[in-house]
């Protein structure tokens, strides 16, 4: 199918409602049982939830550019924080403009100058970032199909106070295996949950929007995130906290209210699926595979595996991840280096709190991850059975032959995707204060005994 044998009315519209640094269960319809998201919730309702929809990244703007480009971060140009996407590459969003859609962008932006040519109007907004989304509604042209890509700045760091009228209490709080479960903490996780609740209210008005202007039916929905929430061991790493992202489809004229999938999709899967869906060729450039027949036949499956990456953010990294619905595999070229979070939550008070515990002897095996060096070059989880990914498999003989699977399946894509192991890395930008701060903790410790 064309674009040419699509009359203009049939067209469905498309809309990316992208959060920031949104954890996949910190929404109530993936289970959380206080997060206040009541729009969401009817989003869900109305339309598909994908239970096993990954990033290609846990990092803020190349996830972003390899869902404009339907790329792997390494294949984008623009595999690092803040480096804008090259000129050259071809964004599904421009595609669409080249076919007579109004293409627009509001909210955070974090694709870089170059990228600007694929939309014809582009606006901010804070300090949700939210703002103008309603705005760019309101005043886009009636007689065309169209193209939003809405960007909130919620739930990025930092965090204040007075967030939304009623904020989660302590009580309201699910703390992580991998985290302390100490008031600190949960200050911390609850300002995060007002964030993602101001952006709800948000996605509920842009569907409210959407209705009073009767485009609703055939308007084309995503609700995700660029990466997991902005705590120690998820915000960059490429653990399910990290890369796995909450992913609703509602469309109306097509997806079957409450459907829900457990097919394995990926963000690289976007730029095709939208292609398609619109009638248009898809682009020799693209690495994804559309995920269109999953729209009609929840149990229609895709592909077999997803793969993310982590290249720098703050700090050096070369991490590559293989995801099955049963197992994670990982590889690390620079298993010398901590897994130390980015630099906004290494200043947070929840890795604040968990550097004095390790001064104190007092964090769990599961909860030192960000501290421990060396790591494991090579790291294997059985998803199924232990979900927070916690216990390394690597070694145990009852799992070398999925072992061998994954890392044959981990090679031949970076041979397929040529990702290779580069000569020399981007060095850290900040400096590594983790190792710094403990041993002001140990020091401090040490002086009052």
């Amino acid at each position: 199918m064309t674009s040419a044998s699509l009359a203009v009315a049939e067209r469905p519209n498309f809309i990316i409602i992208i959060g920031d640094d949104v954890g996949w269960n910190d929404v109530s319809p993936y289970g959380h049982p206080h997060v206040k998201t009541p729009n969401l919730d009817r989003m869900a309702a109305a339309g598909m939830r994908f239970d096993a929809a990954f990033l290609t990244c846990s990092s803020c703007s190349p996830s972003r550019c390899s869902i404009m480009t339907g790329r792997y971060p390494h294949a984008t140009g623009a595999a690092e924080l803040h480096m804008p996407l090259p000129e050259e590459q071809v964004v599904f969003a421009g595609l669409l403009k080249e076919a007579g859609y109004y293409t627009g962008a509001a909210g955070k932006w974090h694709l870089g100058k170059p990228a600007e040519k694929n939309f014809d109007r582009i606006m901010g907004g804070g300090p949700s970032g939210c703002e103008n989304w309603e705005t760019m509604l309101r005043e886009r042209p009636m007689d065309q199909p169209f193209f939003f890509w809405f960007a909130s700045f919620d739930a990025h760091r930092p965090y204040k106070e007075g967030t939304i009228e009623k904020p989660h209490g302590h009580d309201e709080i699910v703390v992580p295996p991998f985290l302390p479960d100490q008031p600190p903490v949960r200050d911390d996780l609850g300002m995060y949950y007002d964030e993602i609740s101001r952006l709800d209210d948000y996605v509920g008005k842009v569907l409210a929007l959407l209705k009073e202007q009767n485009v609703l039916d055939n308007t084309f929905v995503i609700f995700m995130s660029d990466n997991g929430r902005p705590f120690p061991r998820s915000k960059t790493t490429i653990y399910d906290s990290g890369v796995k992202t909450p992913f609703i489809v509602q469309w109306p004229a097509v997806v079957k209210a409450g459907a829900t999938t457990d097919s394995l999709v990926s963000s690289v899967d976007i730029a095709p699926t939208i292609l398609q869906l619109a009638g248009l060729p898809m682009a020799p450039t693209f690495q994804g595979k559309s995920f269109a027949p999953i729209l009609k036949d929840p149990k229609a499956e895709t592909r077999d595996y997803v793969f993310s990456e982590h290249n720098w953010h703050d700090y050096q990294a070369f991490e590559r991840s293989v995801r099955s619905k049963e197992f994670l595999y990982i590889y690390n070229a620079l298993p010398q280096l901590s897994g130390s979070p980015p630099a906004d939550a290494v200043n947070s008070p929840t890795f604040q709190t968990m550097l004095q515990l390790e001064a104190e002897g007092k964090l769990t095996a599961d909860q030192r991850g960000p501290l421990v060096t060396p790591r494991p070059q090579e790291e294997l989880y059985d998803v199924v059975k232990d979900p927070y990914q916690l216990k390394n498999l690597v070694d145990d003989p009852a799992y070398a032959k999925t072992l061998a699977t994954m890392r044959k399946e981990y090679q031949e894509w970076a041979s397929r995707t040529e990702d290779e192991v580069p000569q020399e890395f981007t060095p850290d930008k900040f400096d590594r204060r983790t190792g710094k701060q403990l041993d002001a903790f140990k020091a401090k410790k040490k002086k009052a005994s």
